[in-house]
Parts: structure tokens; C-alpha cells; sequence
């Protein structure tokens, strides 16, 4: 049924062009007029399209046959070739006739019947392949501008990285101070920021009535210059507020998610909220912990027992550190140098805590 469909649209189309060959033909040689013989031009009509029809339904079969098969043999070629190899084809194609179509256009200006199109026909057909192939044998080249995007991508992702985000120092730390001697030993990248509103606080505490609350600003201001003048580290101050926010805590938080930074503290609480939030925080007091020297069960030294502890019969001594030392039953050598062994440690947030006895007792026990 199929091949009946396809020899009668063989057969109209050669009947057309039948017609229109003679139409044409006619009007470029002038030999049968229209209006002297319109019997004649008729007659010629009709035996073109009967010509033109019996030749494309005798040469149908063999048309539809060879049709076939080609689109056979371009279908089995076209499933062996790789995706990429197809698309890059194809988009050289379009990007051929496209440019053919820019070039025909010149050639349509030819006063000489046939040559212009003739000439757009060949540069259709020579920028096609043109493209198609271009396209095919440099497929290599785009998965090499690939490699080089995806590179410069990598690239671009470790400097992110590696990028230094500024350091918002609050209140608490700035009076601390130790954040001057961290700073000294190169181990915290600027630029250190100081908002505002931080510096202001400071002024109010060394201007309190409070003896105390009054040294604690003054050391906070000085701890401030001596960063600016010794330290060769950039310091910015911030003029950014958040005037609708009436705590110091809460501005510095708004202020680290709007500079990308984090902030440098010793305020547990403030750490804990930063956490909730979202916004890194760096502790001057979890630093501290970090680097203290790791001390574990069985271990003895020789501390001096300064005062007693809560629990009856205990003593306390320290490290250089500050690392508290419970020894039980040690409220006996107060004031004395005593030989312990470490029997447990207590890790807290506050810091770290060691729980030791005298050797003199276990080796009694024993």
C-alpha cells in the first residue's frame, strides 16, 4: 500500500513538473502563443504533464528503491556514530548553510539566467560539507576547551578556598588581650575588623564609675593600639551598625553575615548562638585548650598544692597553663611541692580539668 502511496505522489510531482517545464520553456523561446493558439498551448500543456507523469510513474519503483536504501545506509551510519561526533555535525551543518545563505545572496544579482542559481546551489553544497566535516575533525578541540573550562572552573574553586575572610573581634576578646599575642605569632590572617559600635561599648566601660569595669576599657583600648602601631597585621574599623538591634552580641553576628567573616571570641554563650546561626566563630578560649599539653592517666609530675577544693580533703594546684589540678587528699600538703599521678581528666567548655593523687598515698594502698 505504501509503495502505491509513494508512486502516485512520483506521478503528480512529474506531472507538475511536466507543466511547468513547458511554461517555462515556452515563455524563454516564444514559440507557442497563448492568445494566437490557445488550442496549441493546451495541447502542449497536456502532453508535458502526460510525459512528465508516465515518466515519474515508469521510474517510481526504482526511485522509491533507491530512496530506501540510502536512507538505509545514512540511518546505519548515522546509529554508528558516537553522540558527540552527530552533534557537532550537525551544529556544523546548520552553521554552513547559514554562512551559504549570507554568500547566495551576492549571486542573486546575476543578470545571466540560471548562473546565479547555479552558484547558490554549489555554495549550498560546498559549505554544508565544509561545516559538516570542519565540525566532525575537530571534535577533539572542544573536548580540549572542555578540559581547559573545567580547569579554569577548579581553579577559580580553590581560590575561593583559599580565600582570607575578615575577622570580626568583639568586646570580650579585645579586653582579654590574648589576641595580640595570637596575632604576633602569624597565626591568624587579617584583616582584623573593629565595628563601631564594639569601640563605643569600650569607651563606656573606661569611662564607668567602676574601678574594675574601668581598667578592664583601658586595657581593652590599649590592646587595640598596641595591634594598630606593633603588629603587622591590617585593622579596619567598621562604621556599619544595625540600629534597629539594641545588643552588642547580636550586631556583631548581623555584621559577620554581611562581610562574610567570622568572629573572634572568648564568650561561650556568644559561641553557642553564632552556632545556631550560622556564622563561624573563632574561640580564643577553645585555642587555648587546643594547645595546652596533653597530659594522660598514669603520668605523674610535681605540683605545688596552692589552696583547698570544694569536695573535703582536696587540694588545688595548677600548670604554667592554668590547667587546674584536683588532688584528692592533698589539702594536707598546702603550700608544699607534691610528687602525683594523674588518675582521670575532665574535658569541659570552660577548659580542662585533672584529677590526681600523691604518689606517696598509692604507693602506701599498694
Amino acid at each position: 500500500m505504501i509503495n502505491k502511496i509513494i508512486r502516485g505522489i512520483f506521478t503528480v510531482l512529474g506531472l507538475l513538473t511536466g507543466i511547468a517545464i513547458f511554461v517555462y520553456a515556452n515563455s524563454f523561446t516564444g514559440l507557442i502563443s497563448k492568445e494566437n493558439s490557445l488550442v496549441w498551448y493546451v495541447t502542449g500543456i497536456i502532453i508535458s504533464s502526460l510525459i512528465g507523469a508516465g515518466l515519474s510513474f515508469g521510474f517510481a519503483p526504482r526511485l522509491t528503491s533507491f530512496g530506501l536504501n540510502t536512507a538505509n545506509r545514512i540511518e546505519l551510519q548515522l546509529s554508528n556514530m558516537p553522540t558527540a561526533k552527530l552533534i557537532s555535525g550537525s551544529l556544523g551543518l546548520i552553521i554552513g548553510l547559514s554562512i551559504a545563505y549570507l554568500i547566495s545572496g551576492i549571486f542573486n544579482n546575476i543578470p545571466f539566467p540560471f548562473v546565479g542559481t547555479v552558484l547558490s546551489t554549489a555554495v549550498y553544497i560546498f559549505m554544508a560539507y565544509l561545516g559538516v566535516t570542519t565540525a566532525t575533525k575537530k571534535i577533539s578541540d572542544f573536548a580540549d576547551l572542555q578540559s581547559i573550562f573545567k580547569k579554569n572552573t577548579e581553579n577559580s574553586k580553590v581560590i575561593n578556598e583559599n580565600e582570607v575572610f575578615p575577622k570580626i573581634l568583639d568586646t570580650s576578646v579585645i579586653i582579654d588581650g590574648r589576641i595580640a599575642d595570637i596575632c604576633k605569632t602569624g597565626f591568624v590572617e587579617g584583616p582584623l575588623v573593629i565595628p563601631e559600635f564594639v569601640l563605643e561599648e569600650l569607651r563606656h566601660i573606661a569611662d564607668s564609675s567602676d574601678t574594675l569595669k574601668r581598667n578592664r576599657g583601658r586595657r581593652g583600648l590599649d590592646i587595640l593600639n598596641r595591634i594598630q602601631k606593633e603588629l603587622d597585621i591590617k585593622v579596619e574599623i567598621s562604621e556599619k551598625d544595625f540600629p534597629d538591634v539594641a545588643e552588642v552580641d547580636t550586631k556583631l553576628l548581623k555584621l559577620a553575615q554581611f562581610m562574610n567573616g567570622k568572629v573572634l571570641t572568648n564568650d561561650y554563650n556568644l559561641n553557642k548562638v553564632a552556632e545556631f546561626q550560622g556564622v563561624v566563630v573563632l574561640n580564643i578560649n577553645e585555642l587555648a585548650n587546643a594547645v595546652k599539653p596533653v597530659v594522660l592517666p598514669g603520668e605523674e609530675m610535681i605540683v605545688l598544692v596552692v589552696k583547698d577544693g570544694k569536695e573535703s580533703g582536696q587540694g588545688l594546684a595548677y600548670l604554667d597553663d592554668g590547667t587546674m589540678i584536683v588532688v584528692e587528699n592533698g589539702r594536707k600538703f598546702i603550700g608544699q611541692e607534691v610528687d602525683v599521678m594523674v588518675t582521670s581528666i575532665l574535658q569541659t567548655a570552660a577548659g580542662r580539668m585533672i584529677f590526681a593523687k600523691p604518689k606517696s598515698l598509692i604507693d602506701k594502698t599498694a
